[in-house]
């Protein structure tokens, strides 16, 4: 037994250093290794850096919004800016409700916003099915000029759509808008990108098993399009939300205002008031930032997989 330790004791070294690298060897190794790692530790510390200021000039305006909606209207617009206002104007998120009725201009944005993007979920969700999972003549062609209607502006149909809006008797109610809004390109595009990346030996395994084809849409299409219907619905949600134009072109009663019309309220023939204006923006940001923080999961995963084809 004394003569085998000794032996290990003995071979020790040698195993070891079969095992092990050689000390100059793990110095090159390092030495090999950190200019790679530097270069990279560089790279994101820049790229971090440039994200960082991106950040903070999308979100310049926003502070500013912020600040001015604390202000007397007289600070709003003074050179240079004053970013923390010297004294605080908490009154102005109370005075509000009182100065226009901002509850019910917000219930009718929300009423537009939540109709309008559940028929374009609706609608763009169907035809863009129709458009990447059902093989008919001339489906490509016609995919291609529904799409090239995008290019064409608003301003170039808005007159004629007006008036035929007028011969319905449409003008002045939600109707209109709900009517004009409620089929949109876009979508059928975005919600027809995402169903390509779908296999479509799945539609054809429901159709074999008895599966209409609107039975394969719902059972089958929609449960695996969470992320796309959720992109869909937060832009047609912020877009609609958003829209000036529309309601002010069709409705004329102040009783159907959206809150971006009810904020021309604060707006005088000489004047304007800034600071008021400021407060019912930030007031109108808050329910597009709690949907958008709802839904940034399914949003952005959506957004990342509409352009990939599988």
């Amino acid at each position: 037994m004394t003569n085998m330790a000794e032996d290990l004791k003995a071979e020790a070294p040698f195993i070891g250093s079969s095992l092990a690298p050689a000390p100059e060897d793990r110095r090159r190794t390092q030495r090999s290794r950190s200019p790679r790692e530097r270069k990279k530790r560089t790279t994101d510390v820049v790229i971090y850096a440039v994200l960082v200021v991106l950040v903070v000039a999308l979100m310049v305006p926003f502070i500013w919004m912020v600040s001015s909606s604390l202000k007397e209207n007289n600070q709003v617009l003074t050179v240079p800016i004053q970013w923390i206002p010297s004294e605080f104007v908490w009154s102005n998120y109370t005075d509000i409700w009182t100065r226009i009725p901002m509850m019910g201009y917000l219930q009718n944005s929300l009423y537009l916003a939540v109709i309008i993007t559940c028929l374009q979920v609706l609608t763009g969700s169907l035809a863009a099915y129709g458009f990447s999972k059902v093989r008919f003549p001339g489906r490509d062609v016609l995919f291609l000029a529904y799409i090239g209607t995008i290019a064409v502006p608003w301003q170039a149909y808005m007159v004629p759509q007006y008036i035929m809006m007028q011969n319905l008797g449409l003008t002045n109610s939600f109707n209109a808008l709900i009517l004009l809004q409620a089929f949109g390109a876009f979508g059928v595009f975005l919600m027809r990108q995402y169903y390509m990346t779908i296999p479509d030996e799945l539609c054809e395994a429901a159709r074999i098993d008895g599966l209409s084809e609107y039975g394969i849409w719902a059972r089958v299409i929609l449960p695996l399009s969470k992320p796309a219907l959720a992109s869909l619905a937060l832009l047609t949600f912020v877009n609609t939300w958003n829209d000036y134009m529309g309601p002010f072109i069709y409705l004329t009663s102040n009783r159907l205002w959206t809150v971006q019309l009810g904020l021309r309220s604060f707006v005088g023939q000489f004047d304007a008031e800034y600071a008021m204006i400021m407060t019912g923006s930030v007031i109108s940001v808050i329910p597009i930032l709690i949907i958008f923080l709802l839904g940034q999961r399914y949003f952005i995963q959506g957004i990342a997989t509409s352009g990939m084809k599988g």
